[in-house]
């Protein structure tokens, strides 16, 4: 399996989106009051698990975990999300959540 880009790997392989990513993405877009951190959390895990985009799901558990969503809570989103996103999505999902350290983006 590779191994997903993080935030040098991918500065160094596309440096605009990298500099987007940080800019737009988390300078911007997840500091708006409108949503909590927290919030935007469970919404990028449900958008993630039900796309079957598995190789962001380990870092957006860990910021999740960072955002004060507990291991008890993530589990029961992707108990919830296994009945709207499917069965697969959701246990696949699950495999991810035993990694519980924080990542930085910075």
């Amino acid at each position: 399996m590779k191994t997903s880009l993080n935030r040098e790997t991918l500065a160094q392989q596309a440096p605009k989106l990298a500099e987007l990513t940080r800019e737009v993405l988390f300078d911007d877009i997840w500091q708006r009051d409108q949503l909590s951190a927290r919030e935007r959390s469970l919404l990028t895990l449900a958008t993630l698990t039900a796309l079957g985009r598995v190789e962001q799901l380990p870092w957006h558990i860990r910021f999740a975990r960072q955002n004060g969503l507990s291991r008890d809570e993530l589990v029961e989103s992707f108990t919830h999300l296994a009945f709207y996103a499917g069965w697969p999505a959701a246990v696949t999902a699950l495999n991810y959540l035993e990694d519980n350290t924080c990542p930085s983006h910075e």
